[in-house]
């Protein structure tokens, strides 16, 4: 019993350090940005190392999640130079198709088309609340908290929040839909069976499409902070540093966004997450294709996850698959409650910055 207390104090004190140390690294970073904002040329590159390694590191469990679960036992090393080189061969085609633009044409919407030309404080420090918020473990859109700090209109975040919605609902109903189908048959099958060794290349080759696809999407996220046309120099920095970034979270893990992946059920069998992911990049595709105006692929995401555990949690009762349904809606409604945080905290910050938007906001809602 002492020997126990005594570690429950000992990792109780390390995560006190830790809180600590990031506390204080986070008002740091506050203070830079303070510093850069009137500084154009550096508040861009200041805003964009935020924004890379912060928006990468909470839309991991998006793409990475289920790859990271599902191969604890191989080297982090290993992961990380296979989802790099897709990183890095993904942006450098839309490079050179497309001019300089490293976001397949994501900024190319009406009103994140321009180049910014002066930052708001808020606008530069924005990744820092994405920081925090995925420090608490929560799944907020990237898409709404970095894109809409450089919103010119209101028609921008409501175009970005109609394709989300719609791609939360889409892909509710297809992860509840197909896994009402498959949980008492492959699901079923999986629980009773040791994975054989051809699932490895194909997980591998489905979650390195869904990573591509994803970022096709979600590259804008970052480069927002960035002109519209990097120049080589401007590219090799971008790519650099992200390629850096992510080496760092395949060597954590994850960090601790990962528990949201995790907690579902059955997520680290090989098989499971590589149906995840597959029914996850189809859903990207689609969208992907039908309109250049950025989306939220967190609340995509989310919604599969959501309608998976409510499939299994139905189908697999007697089986021993998924939750329990309380759980499910406890962890959905989590999840959920996450997301709307999120998307308040980028309404609040898009109004603070640009009056414009503000007036556009108000009159929508009758104010």
């Amino acid at each position: 019993m002492t020997d126990n207390s005594n570690n429950s104090t000992s990792n109780l004190v390390a995560l006190i350090k830790q809180e600590k140390i990031f506390i204080g690294l986070v008002g740091i970073l506050f203070i830079i940005a303070g510093l850069s904002t009137p500084y154009a040329n550096i508040a861009m590159w200041v805003g964009f190392f935020l924004a890379g390694y912060s928006a990468i590191a909470n839309d991991s469990i998006q793409t990475i999640g289920t790859f990271i679960a599902s191969n604890n036992e191989r080297p982090w090393w290993m992961l990380w130079l296979y989802m790099g080189g897709i990183f890095l061969v993904t942006v450098s085609i839309s490079w050179y198709l497309f001019d300089g633009d490293v976001s397949y044409q994501r900024l190319a919407s009406k009103g994140f088309d321009e180049t910014p030309s002066q930052f708001n404080f808020l606008q530069v420090a924005a990744p820092l609340f994405l920081l925090i918020l995925t420090r608490l473990r929560m799944p907020v859109s990237t898409t709404f908290l970095l894109l809409s700090s450089f919103a010119t209109s209101a028609s921008s975040i409501t175009g970005v929040l109609g394709k989300s919605l719609s791609g939360y609902f889409l892909a509710f109903a297809l992860g509840f839909i197909v896994w009402l189908l498959v949980t008492r048959t492959f699901e079923k099958k999986f629980s009773e069976n040791k994975a054989s060794n051809v699932w490895i290349p194909i997980q591998w080759i489905t979650s390195g499409t869904l990573w591509a696809v994803w970022l096709m999407q979600d590259a804008a996220n970052i480069a927002v902070y960035l002109p519209r046309s990097l120049s080589l120099v401007q590219f090799l920095v971008f790519a650099g540093f992200i390629f850096i970034g992510l080496g760092l979270l395949f060597y954590l893990r994850g960090d601790r966004i990962q528990k949201i992946v995790t907690d579902k059920s059955r997520v680290t069998d090989i098989r499971s997450a590589t149906i995840i992911d597959f029914i996850y990049s189809i859903l990207l595709i689609y969208k992907l294709t039908i309109s250049t105006v950025p989306m939220s692929t967190t609340w995509v995401f989310l919604g599969l996850l959501a309608g998976r555990e409510i499939g299994m949690s139905i189908m697999g009762k007697g089986f021993s698959l998924g939750h329990p349904l309380s759980k499910v809606f406890k962890m959905v409604f989590k999840d959920l409650g996450s997301a709307l945080f999120g998307l308040f905290i980028s309404i609040i910050l898009a109004i603070s910055i640009n009056d414009d938007v503000r007036v556009e906001l108000l009159s929508i809602i009758g104010f």
